[in-house]
């Protein structure tokens, strides 16, 4: 299809993401893509990041962004769904992709006509459609291009049209808090010319690889793996040049396994520091320690194939604790006696005068590459996994030796090379000559170990295979080989037991922090080279990019779109902890990098929930919205966890000259969000414009208008829902959590269009200092703002008179039993409604918190708690139809019953309404019950017909 392409003809049309946005769906697909886990599109350029977003929800963003919203929603919706891959048809080709056996039975099940599951059901099966082909999208075109009037066969095509019907041009796309690349890389995929930036180089290095080793063609690529393997064949060839990692007979080191090893201050023995004597548990080999009375140390014998009681006896080591976060104690026997003396004891921890925590380790010095002789904590290699190719058949046979003599003179070879060699090193930059900085997270190698240079986080076999990798680097793809080879092998890498070939050494970050460990695995050089190798699938990406290491509010690029992800509230000290990779790159970089600031210039990040957040934020964000047209759009992505966030947000937004237009709810939970429990996150998409005028209103209407914009804005996706349900094979396109929050949005949008309330200037109340404990004049707006949103959602069933009279606490059972009833059983639900309905201790109502899988208590299992005064529904008609409900299934008799609910329901008989409402509570009960819990359903039923037939005269 053929249509002229008008510049401007949308210029003034609201985006589509400011009416819709199908959020159950795209948290599925969000949720498919997360699982992935390394298998993601760009983590294999390093998964040490932990604050990237999903690229299918960046994508949702582009798109959403660019779509005009019509007077069609439903059409506007099917528009969207294709171009998202999440119609039937593409769900077809992506179960087809899939290809395994229980894909071709969801396959087979889409096409039945009796098929019921559901979207998120059928995802789990399916391939992710960013991991598709352009041909997922074939079937599309013809009725896109009718709907849109464009005249194209691709994203980029699509992208660069309706950027000229809103822009004038292909739209220009910025995140200036870039992080790993995933929405810039995205969106320059779908076609637009991007601006991205961070304060941070490590994470423009990372953005800088998205766009140069994913997004580059498929015969730069294949340049760039050949490249590489000549990068780790000369430091290969380096290193069997001095001999230290064969045996002389065939075998070739694949891991060194080291250990702290302490002096015991109750006995004088040395013993090495190992929470398990367990080294492998698929090969079944343990250690084992054999005391030497005459040097009072521990010889360690490698025994393998040992028998399952052998095994099960080795799982504790030397050093433990006796539960999660508490004190680890060192942990030994000699003759028969156990010896336990607290880690910190040993450290010699003690408190200064000025109430400061200090301890008796040496610092080490700038020279330091090993413990000396006299320090608290030594180091001892105990072990080592060798490998070498099997006689017969492919592969390699894997042998776990004790350490021998010749073992600890290759160890010396190594450490006497790196000293000899060191101060050069660091003067080329091959080594780090750089210091800690004290932080939160860097801290604690300071404080543990005495560590006060980055290279001391390197063993010098690790620096040895680091340092000539780092010698070789002459590209912006050697530079994150050197990263993914420092994450994988330093003094924080965990020996995982577990994992297949015997074990496996993981990287540092597997969380957020910087922790010494007791033990840690080495990798030898062969080991390490394969595991840095980029092997994404390769996505030409053609789009302009411009890069640079600059902070937010020093933008200068006209934008059209703004899609960022900031620090809000951010738990990840970036700013801290990514020196780890700063000091290996900062000096001599490739000619690329020339330019940018090889520093993390942790004064000038914009982090935490404080006042300083909050101005920083703003001068970000108020900057870019000088750099955006009339017609610009941003979307701001945070995480939804403090319950301040709505009035901070507002803030933010109110003083950068911004207007909310709409916000939208994506959950985001893992299975290692399930095994967490509750701690769920969830990713709220806070879309605005800017703020035309200088409006002006009162308290008193702006009342008014809040209720009326909310009441709208509800009414509206709720009869979406129904339009499309056939669309959505009867699954709602909202859950009452979306619609909760596009209430608060649509609050929101009516307080942010005015620049005065009540002769007030907002720009100035909302960077006014806040007074801890004081209620603001915006959190009382915000407050009455998201009190209207709630009203809004009265459950089906309960009449609004009753509903009015509830308390918090009340609501939120009577609402999340709705939503258990209708199968939504996430947490983060949960916890939303709880601060929507001002529920101090939602926990005390749940009978399980678990991330996918929480549940209400039911009347029996309340029994008699939650009925005096420090509970939330102490006094309440619910809880005292609950208790009746209880009492049924119990079989107390039914007169009794109902003398307890007559005491337990206040002023039972003086006000008429109270037992009314006791009646429509249980109605409301019994039918929600039904399929939950039927005999809790059918006491409901009696009690409600107990009140109703009593005789009150």
């Amino acid at each position: 299809m053929t249509n002229t392409i008008i510049p401007f003809s949308l210029k003034d049309a609201p985006a589509l993401i400011e009416r819709l946005l199908p959020v159950q769906k795209l948290s599925a697909d969000v949720y498919k893509e997360r699982m992935a886990g390394g298998g993601q599109t760009l983590t294999s350029l390093g998964n040490f990041w932990k604050g990237r977003k999903p690229l299918i929800l960046a994508k949702a963003c582009v798109l959403g962004c660019l779509l005009p919203a019509t007077e069609n929603p439903k059409r506007d919706l099917e528009i969207f769904e294709l171009l998202m891959g999440m119609d039937n048809i593409s769900l077809e080709k992506r179960l087809r992709e899939k290809n395994d056996k229980e894909s071709r039975y969801a396959l087979t099940l889409c096409r039945s006509s009796v098929y019921h599951s559901s979207y998120r059901d059928l995802t789990k099966l399916a391939s992710r459609s960013d991991e598709c082909g352009e041909d997922l999208f074939d079937h599309i075109w013809d009725y896109i291009n009718e709907h849109l009037h464009t005249s194209a066969n691709s994203f980029d095509q699509l992208t660069e049209q309706l950027g000229i019907m809103r822009y004038g041009r292909r739209p220009m796309l910025a995140d200036t808090f870039c992080g790993s690349g995933q929405i810039p890389f995205e969106a320059a995929r779908m076609g637009c010319d991007i601006y991205a930036s961070d304060l941070n180089p490590v994470a423009c290095l990372l953005t800088w690889g998205a766009f140069n080793i994913v997004g580059t063609s498929a015969d730069k690529r294949e340049r760039l793996a050949v490249e590489q393997k000549e990068l780790m064949h000369r430091v290969q060839s380096e290193i069997d040049a001095m001999g230290v990692e064969t045996d002389g007979n065939g075998w070739r080191a694949k891991v060194f396994l080291y250990c702290v090893e302490v002096r015991c201050p109750q006995t004088g023995w040395a013993v090495p520091l190992l929470p398990t004597l367990v080294i492998s548990q698929g090969y079944r080999v343990v250690a084992r320690l054999i005391p030497n009375h005459q040097h009072k140390r521990y010889e360690i014998e490698i025994s393998s194939g040992v028998a399952n009681e052998t095994l099960a006896a080795a799982a504790k080591g030397t050093v433990r604790s006796d539960g999660r976060g508490q004190e680890s104690y060192m942990i030994h026997t000699v003759n028969g006696v156990e010896y336990r003396t607290k880690i910190s004891t040993i450290r010699g921890d003690y408190r200064n005068s000025d109430g400061s925590n200090n301890n008796r380790l040496r610092l080490w010095d700038y020279s330091d590459i090993k413990p000396h002789s006299n320090d608290i904590f030594q180091e001892r290699l105990y072990c080592i996994q060798w490998m070498r190719p099997k006689k017969t058949g492919r592969g390699d046979e894997y042998e776990f030796r004790v350490v021998k003599e010749d073992d600890l003179q290759r160890e010396r070879v190594v450490e006497q090379f790196v000293a000899e060699n060191l101060r050069n090193w660091q003067v080329n930059g091959w080594i780090p000559d750089m210091r800690i900085e004290p932080g939160d997270k860097t801290d604690e190698p300071i404080r543990t170990r005495g560590w006060t240079y980055w290279h001391h986080l390197f063993n010098p076999r690790q620096l040895l295979i680091a340092g000539l990798i780092r010698k070789n680097v002459s590209s912006g793809a050697d530079m994150l080989a050197l990263m993914k080879a420092l994450n994988i092998n330093a003094r924080l890498s965990v020996w995982h037991r577990t994992d297949g070939g015997g074990g496996s050494v993981q990287q540092v970050f597997s969380n957020q922090a910087l922790n010494p460990l007791f033990d840690y695995g080495s990798r030898a050089t062969q080991y390490l080279g394969p595991a840095i190798e980029f092997n994404p699938k390769a996505f030409h990406i053609r789009t302009n990019v411009d890069l640079l290491t600059i902070p937010a509010n020093e933008i200068t690029t006209e934008t059209d779109i703004f899609i960022t992800d900031p620090p809000y509230g951010d738990a990840v000290k970036y700013e801290e902890i990514l020196d780890f990779f700063i000091a290996w790159l900062r000096k001599n970089p490739p000619p690329e990098f020339a330019d940018w600031v090889w520093d993390s210039r942790r004064a000038l990040a914009i982090q935490g929930e404080g006042e300083a957040f909050r101005r920083g934020m703003v001068a970000a964000y108020k900057r870019m919205t000088e750099c955006m047209p009339d017609n610009g759009i941003q979307v701001i992505m945070f995480t939804h966890q403090s319950g301040t966030i709505w009035a901070d947000m507002a803030n933010i937004v109110w003083a950068a000259g911004l207007q909310v237009t709409a916000a939208w709810y994506v959950a985001t939970e893992t299975d290692s969000a399930l095994r967490a429990g509750s701690h769920v996150k969830g990713t709220v998409l806070l879309v605005c414009r800017k703020r035309q005028g200088s409006y002006k209103t009162t308290r008193d209407d702006l009342a008014w208008e809040i209720q009326e914009e909310v009441e709208a804005q509800v009414q509206a996706l709720t009869g979406l829902n129904q339009a499309a349900k056939g669309l959505y094979r009867d699954e709602n396109v909202f859950e009452d959590a979306d619609i909760q929050m596009a209430g608060y949005a649509a609050a929101l949008r009516t307080l942010t269009r005015y620049a005065i309330i009540d002769g007030r200037d907002m720009t100035a109340e909302a960077l006014r200092p806040r007074v801890k404990g004081e209620t603001t004049f915006v959190d009382g707006l915000i407050g009455f703002a998201v009190d209207t949103a709630n009203q809004c959602l009265v459950p089906q069933g309960i009449a609004k008179q009753h509903w009015d009279k509830l308390s918090g606490a009340e609501r939120f059972y009577l609402k999340l039993l709705d939503l258990e009833a209708r199968g939504a059983k996430t947490v983060d639900n949960y916890q939303n409604f709880a601060k929507a309905f001002k529920v101090r201790d939602f926990k005390a109502l749940l009978a399980s918190h678990k991330a996918n899988n929480a549940r209400l208590k039911s009347a029996v299992e309340f029994g008699r708690a939650e009925m005096g005064e420090g509970s939330e529904l102490y006094e309440s008609v619910l809880r005292a139809v609950l208790y009746a409900m209880m009492e049924m299934v119990k079989n107390i008799d039914s007169n009794e019953v109902l003398a307890h609910l007559t005491l337990n329901i206040p002023n039972y008989y003086g006000d008429m309404t109270q037992r009314e409402l006791a009646i429509d509570l249980a109605d409301y009960l019994a039918h929600q019950l039904e399929a939950l819990r039927p005999e809790e359903a059918s006491a409901a039923r009696i009690v409600r017909e107990l009140i109703r037939n009593q005789r009150l005269g």
